[in-house]
């Protein structure tokens, strides 16, 4: 019986997608001046996205891992999944756009799919773990 070997050809689940987006990689900004107002204004829009098979905003599921809201109004979000195959990985983002896009001050967002770390049940807040009766 002959062993199989894995082979890391740095694809991901988008590259067997068939509308995957075209274009320059999503980086995450420099460090700089913050917008404190628009950033919790940019977090409460980021509350109304909800998983659809999990009745729990994104926030609070532990999904957005980094959120940078600079001066001048450009916003960066940086989300995973609860997992590779879940069913809206090709629409969430594009709905965390639309809802951060929809916030008064907001010149432009960048949002970047990961898959590093893997998100866990660790990641969500206290309400979404009572919401879901795991407290």
């Amino acid at each position: 019986m002959s062993e199989r070997k894995k082979i890391d050809d740095g694809k991901d689940l988008f590259d067997f997608m068939p509308n995957r987006p075209e274009g320059e990689q999503v980086e995450r900004p420099e460090p700089g001046a913050k917008d404190e107002a628009l950033e919790a204004r940019v977090l409460a829009a980021l509350r109304t996205v909800y998983d659809p098979e999990i009745p729990v905003n994104l926030v609070d599921l532990g999904l957005i891992y980094d959120l940078v809201v600079a001066e001048g109004g450009a916003v960066y979000v940086e989300m995973t999944l609860t997992a590779p195959s879940c069913p809206v990985a090709g629409e969430l983002p594009g709905e965390v756009e639309r809802a951060v896009r929809g916030v008064e001050g907001v010149s432009d967002v960048r949002v970047k799919l990961v898959w590093t770390p893997p998100w866990t049940q660790d990641r969500m807040s206290e309400e979404a773990k009572l919401e879901l009766g795991m407290l």
